[in-house]
């Protein structure tokens, strides 16, 4: 059997192995098999290094294992070496792992739903991590004008300075916002409409009001109701992309570079969908 498999820690909530099965049904690699692989940091480099030697063909990473996952790759493409970042590795029989990042396309194929183009727009990213650093390189390479903000400031800083792009010392008004932080992931259905909000908002440094400034809003966080970010941001009328429709960008992409077989998307969506019911 060749095995795959998504490495992050927690990494219960994902639903890429429910999406990915669907995928590998519809291709008709009944052979293979997708799994969760939940993996402390301490034991992300032993474990992962294995995972070749164990049937592992690839494997997705995710929170907090990104930069990690690089740091171990023995090969690496250009987007996830400017990135700084992988969400992909591919394991090889020789014992070589080839790390890629299929965040950052991901990203801007679920955009393009709703945004022909960002380029000449600006864009703020919320967080500083391996999502954030994809968003902000797909977006910069896009011909966005990118700003980025975090908690931490010096985070951002980093970021920035590394990436070649903005930091910003508060969420301030852009064309388009994307969230790439964990907030949002418990989300419930609940939108407080006041700037005194100290729930979900506040954390990511915004208020009701203050979502009403965007026209487009990305939110990497997913759950089974809307994030409170996403909510706000329709009751304002802005178009919005959630979780989910990246989470099945980004795996398209790596399923594409494992199997050699073009993605079932629709599969993946329903999937993907399917596996947070209830």
């Amino acid at each position: 059997m060749t095995r795959l498999g998504v490495l992050g820690w927690p990494v219960a909530h994902s639903r890429s192995p429910a999406m990915h099965n669907a995928a590998l049904a519809a291709l008709g690699l009944h052979d293979w098999r997708y799994q969760l692989l939940p993996v402390p940091p301490p034991l992300f480099a032993q474990t992962t290094r294995a995972l070749g030697a164990c049937g592992f063909h690839g494997a997705n990473v995710t929170i907090p294992h990104k930069r990690q996952a690089l740091a171990l790759a023995t090969g690496a493409s250009r987007a996830a070496r400017e990135i700084g970042a992988a969400n992909t590795l591919t394991f090889a029989d020789d014992g070589a792992i080839e790390a890629e990042n299929t965040d950052a396309p991901g990203l801007l194929a679920a955009l393009a739903d709703v945004l022909d183009t960002p380029t000449g727009l600006s864009a703020l990213v919320l967080g500083a991590g391996g999502s954030a650093r994809a968003a902000a390189w797909a977006l910069r390479e896009a011909g966005a004008e990118v700003s980025v903000w975090n908690r931490t400031g010096e985070r951002a800083q980093t970021l920035a300075r590394e990436l070649g792009v903005r930091a910003a010392g508060a969420p301030h008004t852009a064309d388009v916002l994307v969230n790439c932080t964990p907030v949002g992931l418990s989300a419930r259905p609940h939108v407080e409409r006041s700037a005194s909000d100290r729930e979900a908002l506040n954390q990511l440094g915004l208020t009701f009001d203050h979502v009403g400034e965007y026209s487009y809003v990305v939110d990497l966080a997913y759950s089974a109701v809307p994030t409170q970010l996403l909510a706000a941001a329709r009751a304002h009328g802005a178009r919005t992309v959630d979780g989910l429709a990246v989470l099945v960008a980004q795996g398209a992409l790596s399923l594409e570079r494992w199997t050699g077989l073009e993605a079932p998307l629709a599969v993946m969506r329903a999937a993907a969908r399917d596996a947070g019911a209830g």
